[in-house]
């Protein structure tokens, strides 16, 4: 029996993307236009892997952002970076006898941790000359251009963390926890405290008081009578 075939037909022959006359007539003449069009025409899985990898390098650059600002935070206005705390008039001075939480001497700022202690012009010290200028740098006290002292301390206990609240009836601080007992300079005065209250860098920006959140000394040693700044204070003071 033999085999017959029957004529294609229109509706059997492979369809192939229409043409533009322009486009027709460039590739039958051939040269560089005819090899532009090609190369346009099969390029379709290019642009699809290069779309692919445009995505991926997007979300990995964005994953790579999400953990730089997870490590390095951008912290402007936050505890961690330089704050402004006020201006040196919301800071009256006092000697240590006369300091009261947040009207003289003390004043307590919760946005940076931090107790700004301002000392009179005419306190006593225990130090002079030389001395005292070299100890209050150790211990990142900062001396105005009127004569009076400025300390930024820390609010946290040395010990194991706490809290040190001032006590106006001890003229001091003095931790709950476990009675670590600091004197208004935070200087060590009695208890379990490894070292003298923590400190951060404080300075000026005409008349505004700037705190350094971000810059921690954490080495200022227990005191003695070579280099206690001012002398202990005569107040009992319990827990």
């Amino acid at each position: 029996m033999g085999i017959t075939s029957s004529p294609l037909t229109p509706e059997h022959i492979p369809s192939s993307p229409s043409l533009t006359p322009q486009q027709y007539e460039l590739l039958h003449g051939g040269g560089a236009e005819a090899a532009e069009i090609s190369k346009h025409r099969l390029s379709r899985r290019r642009f699809l892997r290069r779309s692919m990898f445009a995505v991926w390098a997007i979300s990995a650059t964005a994953s790579v952002a999400g953990a730089l600002n997870m490590l390095y935070p951008n912290l402007a206005g936050q505890f961690g970076s330089i704050l402004t705390v006020g201006t040196k008039t919301d800071f009256p001075a006092a000697k240590p006898n006369g300091f009261m939480l947040n009207q003289a001497g003390v004043f307590y700022h919760q946005e940076a941790k931090t107790y700004v202690m301002h000392l009179h012009k005419d306190t006593q010290f225990s130090l002079q000359g030389t001395t005292l200028s070299d100890q209050s740098t150790a211990e990142t006290v900062v001396k105005d251009k009127d004569g009076s002292y400025w300390i930024g301390l820390y609010q946290r206990c040395v010990h194991l963390g706490c809290t040190v609240p001032f006590r106006d009836d001890c003229v001091s601080f003095k931790c709950p926890c476990h009675g670590s007992h600091y004197n208004v300079t935070g200087e060590y005065l009695d208890g379990p405290a490894p070292r003298s209250l923590d400190r951060f860098a404080l300075s000026f920006n005409g008349d505004d008081v700037l705190i350094d959140t971000g810059t921690l000394n954490a080495r200022v040693p227990h005191p003695d009578d070579t280099t206690r700044l001012i002398p202990v204070p005569t107040v009992q003071c319990s827990v």
